[in-house]
């Protein structure tokens, strides 16, 4: 069934909604930089660069399926700007975890894309 709950929300206006939000869902130290992608509307790129030894990066797309639910995809982590094998178990732990920041984020926000 289609849903008639589009975002309608301006993508730039999107980006910086969530560039101001998901910095307080993160653990201290971790950084964020949210962009809008100009490739899709509904669709933002999400940077975070964890904090800590382990100098990693994770790169995500953060898709608005409607105006409340959001589909992450991990796209890349990197170490020290190489890619790395994201099957190990601590990186595994982070990609959950940072998921799970990205979904409360998107539910921060539904004030916002839930016209």
């Amino acid at each position: 069934m289609a849903s008639n709950d589009e975002l309608t929300v301006p993508q730039e206006d999107l980006a910086q909604a969530w560039q101001r939000t998901l910095p307080e869902r993160l653990h201290g130290g971790d950084k964020a930089e949210v962009l809008a992608d100009g490739a899709d509307p509904q669709t933002l790129r999400v940077h975070i660069q964890s904090a800590g030894h382990q100098m990693l990066d994770f790169d995500f797309s953060v898709q608005y399926v409607d105006s409340r639910e959001i589909h992450v995809e991990l796209t890349d982590v990197e170490k020290d700007g190489q890619t790395v094998d994201e099957r190990n178990d601590t990186i595994q732990e982070l990609i959950a975890d940072y998921r799970r920041h990205l979904h409360e984020c998107a539910q921060a926000l539904h004030h916002f894309t839930h016209a």
